[in-house]
């Protein structure tokens, strides 16, 4: 056995306490690769033990991501058969990102696994370490120093979430201790190669034609430090794409130049979803994102409000204004 993380004993115990239950494991809404990579890789683990273990989610996985599911036992809340089930959360910073059916109907979670900064420890049980790259990354941990059967679906899905989440290993949370967990999720079956051509080279014409409309709302604000992007809720109808085909766009705003902070706005008739990404840790996004009841990384978080467009863009502009100058004197 491997010694990645101290916490690892008292994982083992907690899933331990789960044989001979039946456990849902659920993750966020419109959910990424590191969300439906760690739901995979434990429910697969939890299976092997012979937990009767089901992955479920509020949204369907994103076309891009199913092939990572394999034969795992995934499911939507209408999927949910009757029954008494111990509720495992990965990849959330609070309960309410489950959504909002499965928050009502599963008031109370045993275990909480997630490495968002802003995460609020919401279950019974909490592993939150904000410092890791990924939830894959935590889990891979845990399973190897645990001495857990580690299987090719298993690896790729936590291989998966890592390399998503630290956007093909560029971030800054990308260090010795990433590379050496994904050198032995390789040696457990994993295939980058495999991996990179599910995430990557399979581009719809669709997704082109809305990164076109995407790049072309760009505005530039506080001399070019940052740059808004916007998604109006006719470009899925006029491209024939979803919500989904929108993962990553704002990463584009965030590599212009001299910006400093990306922002994606998402219109959903009428109701945004934002995205922010930052180059450097001092900006905390996550805190800014907290303004607008969101959360999650220093680097990189996301928030949802019901304002329209035209109507919220003002004071979108005037909070990270407030932002900008709290982290440029000082920080937080």
């Amino acid at each position: 056995m491997t010694n990645f993380l101290s916490e690892s004993a008292s994982f083992a115990e907690l899933i331990r306490q789960l044989e001979g239950l039946s456990v849902l494991v659920l993750g966020h809404r419109r959910p990424d690769g590191d969300c439906i990579g760690s739901q995979v890789a434990l429910t697969r683990i939890l299976r092997a033990m012979g937990i009767n273990a089901i992955a479920v989610n509020n949204d369907p996985v994103p076309r891009t991501l199913q092939k990572f599911v394999g034969d795992t036992p995934f499911t939507d809340p209408q999927g949910i058969e009757a029954g008494d089930y111990k509720i495992v959360t990965v990849d959330c910073a609070d309960h309410a990102r489950v959504g909002d059916e499965l928050r009502k109907r599963f008031p109370s979670v045993f275990l909480n696994v997630d490495h968002h900064v802003s995460n609020t420890k919401f279950a019974e049980h909490n592993f939150v370490l904000s410092d890791a790259s990924a939830t894959g990354e935590i889990l891979a941990k845990f399973f190897f120093d645990s001495g857990l059967e580690v299987d090719q679906t298993t690896a790729d899905a936590l291989y998966l979430g890592i390399c998503t989440d630290t956007g093909q290993f560029c971030y800054s949370g990308t260090n010795a201790a990433v590379f050496e967990v994904c050198r032995k999720l390789c040696e457990s079956g994993c295939n980058p190669s495999t991996v990179a051509h599910e995430l990557y080279e399979r581009e719809k014409p669709g997704r082109i034609q809305l990164l076109q409309k995407f790049l072309a709302s760009f505005r530039m604000e506080f001399n070019d430090s940052v740059c808004i992007g916007s998604i109006r809720g006719d470009f899925y109808q006029e491209t024939g794409t979803k919500p989904e085909d929108a993962e990553n766009f704002v990463d584009y705003a965030r590599s212009l130049e001299g910006v400093e902070i990306g922002v994606l706005v998402e219109d959903r008739n009428g109701k945004l979803k934002g995205s922010f990404r930052a180059k450097d840790k001092k900006y905390r996004v996550d805190l800014l994102a907290k303004q607008f009841s969101g959360g999650g990384h220093a680097c990189a978080a996301g928030f949802n409000v019901d304002v329209p467009f035209d109507e919220f863009y003002p004071n979108l502009v005037n909070s990270i204004g407030e932002h900008l100058k709290i982290a440029q004197n000082g920080g937080f």
